[in-house]
């Protein structure tokens, strides 16, 4: 490259600003959405299939176009691709009752047409034990709300039939149930609404699993990612990430070099 093309181009990058990216979204903004979907009876469908594929998407760490009912270059993921197991149990999901459904102790998502995922690989999570923020309750409420209305097995999970047509859950439903959520709960979490989408969810998962110390491997498998791409999706703004890091430093920082030339006595 021309050396006055070079400096041009750096000059534009040290003007440029930060670059934009997604913040990860707390534990306890997704338990606020998932206790609003649970509040009552009288919650509409559409609330509920939010909130829903809010945690599937979090906990299996799913891209946008793989849990919302939209155009994209991968496919969301349908009712044939969950399988639920009772123990060591392998529940037949076309004819397992709700009560099976509920009592499942573990799930899995089969990848077809992913982006970046093995055709035919298949990716599992047990329960959270938590009542509402849990794979295999959200799994459930879709697959029992797709049975009851006879749905296909072929059917996406983020379709839902609100009593008069089907519908289905869009990037900007999630985007604005997100944002609602961190406006509700303020600027304590450390960034506005306006920071979150539906692409955070992808980097929420994984950020969890970063502050629960998984290793970083463990965490690109589980997202596919397939190269260094997945440290943009990390922050050490992360509180829990930083929080003992100066202690360390201060407890192991002490050491000695071994002398790679000779070293004059005093």
């Amino acid at each position: 490259m021309d050396f006055r093309l070079q400096r041009q181009l750096a000059s534009y990058t040290k003007s440029d600003p930060p670059p934009n990216r997604v913040k990860p979204i707390p534990i306890s903004v997704i338990r606020h959405i998932l206790a609003l979907s649970s509040a009552n009876a009288d919650v509409s469908p559409h609330t509920i299939a939010t909130a829903d594929m809010i945690a599937i998407a979090l906990f299996f760490l799913l891209r946008p176009g793989e849990y919302t009912g939209t155009k994209s270059d991968t496919t969301p993921f349908r009712m044939c691709d969950v399988c639920f197991y009772l123990g060591t149990r392998r529940l037949d999901t076309a004819t397992a009752t709700e009560g099976q459904l509920l009592s499942a102790t573990y799930v899995t998502l089969e990848f077809t047409t992913q982006k970046n995922g093995v055709r035919g690989e298949v990716i599992g999570l047990g329960r959270s034990g938590s009542p509402t923020l849990c794979p295999i309750v959200s799994l459930s409420r879709r697959v029992i709300h797709l049975h009851r209305n006879n749905a296909p097995l072929t059917t996406p999970l983020a379709t839902f039939y609100d009593g008069r047509q089907w519908k289905n859950v869009t990037p900007s439903a999630i985007t604005s149930t997100l944002r609602h959520a961190v406006t509700f709960l303020g600027p304590t979490l450390g960034f506005l609404a306006k920071d979150v989408s539906a692409r955070s969810l992808r980097a929420s998962g994984a950020m969890a699993l970063l502050c629960a110390k998984v290793d970083t491997d463990i965490i690109r498998l589980l997202g596919r990612w397939r190269s260094d791409e997945m440290l943009r999706y990390l922050h050490v703004q992360a509180e829990p990430i930083m929080r003992d890091f100066a202690r360390r430093m201060l407890n192991h920082g002490d050491f000695r070099l071994l002398p790679n030339q000779e070293v004059p006595t005093l």
